[in-house]
């Protein structure tokens, strides 16, 4: 960063920005990133599932043929990967500017960080092993 000296007009001083590293700013990074994906994800699972495919075809059967392909086990997986701790997140924002106990935010922020890790882990397994023979006819 350059700022021009109060005391001498004419020098310019550059000095390092020493930015903190840590979990807050990781998670802001998060949001930033998952939203951007989630635009592109979220849009394009939208424009399949409601555009291109009409809605009454979705059946049982037709999520079977879309997962007998790993691309699409892949895309929704990584839909749910993007999805679930963006909202989990937006949700502990909201929560923490009305929990003014750090003890209890904290608590609130570990609780919700062990939702979030059991649904993606669960939702991931449960995508993984989905049997899709069992559903074509």
């Amino acid at each position: 960063m350059a700022a021009i000296s109060e005391k001498n007009p004419g020098k310019i001083t550059i000095r390092r920005v020493h930015l903190e590293r840590n979990f807050e700013r990781y998670a802001w990074l998060f949001m930033r990133l998952s939203g951007v994906a989630m635009l592109v994800l979220a849009v394009g699972h939208m424009v399949i599932q409601h555009i291109l495919n009409s809605s009454a075809n979705l059946t049982l059967q037709f999520v079977a043929v879309q997962w007998s392909a790993w691309g699409w086990k892949g895309y929704d997986i990584l839909l749910l990967w993007m999805a679930i701790p963006h909202g989990i997140r937006g949700l502990y924002n909201i929560l923490s500017d009305y929990i003014h106990n750090p003890g209890l935010r904290r608590l609130v922020g570990g609780a919700l960080a062990l939702f979030v890790i059991a649904t993606v882990i669960w939702a991931t397994i449960g995508i993984t092993l989905f049997d899709s023979s069992a559903f074509i006819n």
